[in-house]
């Protein structure tokens, strides 16, 4: 049976661009793959002859050939390249299925794939990136309320210094990979599909070294531990994260460094609760000065004292505030508060002269406990109820 006319089984005109004709061989290979038409047992064959026409027309050279002679350009060697189109370098009967497909492959999924075609151009892009460092700052809530400058030391790569950075020995440059031609991806045709894997030969730089540098055999940089000067602001917390932009890992032969994050931990206090900017402080007080009032001293996280008045008859878990005496916000001057919390203490281990006072005066006090007396009231009217 004969061949029918290229540009009628790709639906194009003669004078049809380039473009047009791999827009409608794009349209053709999804209306025509036989995956999508198994029910279809010619599909497969139209499959290929829109294959074997894209080929030819996709090619200038073959193209011309084909717009001169037709079908027997490529039939009894006629035409076609230099050295005869119909030769080992020529157009195979069934066509290039591979290079055609490919090609829209490529269109389709070029830049999902790892981006464009490049050759020796992709070689030069193939400097990697060094990696961002995470370094865990325990500091204590006095250093977090007042901020401070703490040198640390992070192990981490550098730009090695005997090849400049670019992994080679003596001066010379890294070579263009031959293996994938610096695309750092070589690709595998299986049925009907292309397959990307990162390169064996480069691992996926793009580009080999014929003689490594001694020093950093070959990687462009070397492990060494930095010494770093850290600027902690006042009013830091727990998961405050700092970024030292450019001081993390450096990049593979050239590649830009990386960033360094500073994770911050704020240590428990003995003394101070945290929670955001207010501070919570405990404070113990006798029996005595709860009942009858007085003034007590209580720490600062800043390092000094504030006295504060308890009030006549004082409950324990009282709270009283102390504006200001907080910790300052991390953005911005404000400060929080410090919450006084009292805890009225029990004596223990009394003597019997103490006891003895102690029963004293809880007889002639019952009218002064009004707490006591209107729980116990409630307690009797629960029973009495229960009883009715």
């Amino acid at each position: 049976m004969a061949k029918r006319d290229f540009y009628e089984v790709l639906g194009v005109s003669k004078g049809a661009s380039a473009d047009e004709i791999k827009k409608a061989y794009r349209q053709k290979a999804k209306e025509l793959h036989p995956d999508r038409n198994k029910d279809n047992p010619a599909s497969e064959a139209q499959f290929k002859e829109a294959n074997e026409a894209y080929d030819v027309l996709k090619d200038a050279d073959k193209k011309a050939a084909y717009d001169r002679f037709g079908h027997a350009a490529f039939e009894g060697g006629m035409g076609g390249r230099p050295g005869g189109a119909g030769g080992a370098g020529g157009f195979r009967g069934q066509g290039d299925f591979a290079s055609a497909f490919s090609d829209v492959f490529d269109d389709l999924f070029g830049d999902f794939m790892g981006g464009q075609r490049g050759g020796a151009a992709g070689g030069r892009a193939r400097a990697t990136r060094g990696s961002d460092l995470r370094y865990n700052l325990r500091v204590t809530l006095e250093e977090a309320y007042s901020g401070l400058q703490k040198t640390i030391q992070v192990p981490t790569a550098v730009p090695c210094t005997a090849c400049d950075g670019n992994g080679a020995e003596g001066g010379s440059e890294p070579q263009t990979c031959p293996t994938c031609s610096g695309m750092g991806k070589v690709r595998a045709q299986q049925g009907f599909f292309t397959v990307e894997r990162t390169c064996p030969t480069c691992n996926g730089l793009g580009q080999t070294i014929k003689n490594p540098c001694k020093v950093c055999h070959g990687a462009g940089r070397v492990e060494k531990e930095k010494s770093l000067s850290v600027n902690i602001p006042p009013g830091v917390e727990t998961g405050t994260r700092i970024r030292l932009a450019g001081e993390g890992e450096a990049g593979l032969r050239g590649g830009p460094t990386g960033d360094l994050y500073i994770f911050l931990e704020v240590r428990e206090h003995a003394l101070f609760q945290r929670e955001g900017t207010n501070l919570f402080c405990k404070v113990p007080v006798s029996m005595v000065t709860a009942a009858m009032g007085g003034d007590i001293e209580v720490p600062t996280i800043d390092g000094g004292k504030a006295r504060v008045k308890i009030p006549e008859g004082s409950q324990n878990g009282r709270q009283m505030r102390l504006r200001g005496k907080g910790m300052p916000a991390i953005r911005g001057r404000e400060f929080g508060d410090m919450f006084i919390e009292l805890g009225v203490e029990t004596p223990v281990n009394l003597t019997g002269r103490q006891k003895d006072l102690l029963r004293e005066f809880e007889q002639i006090s019952a009218e002064n406990n009004p707490q006591s007396a209107g729980f116990f009231r409630n307690v009797k009217s629960f029973w009495d109820s229960m009883k009715g």
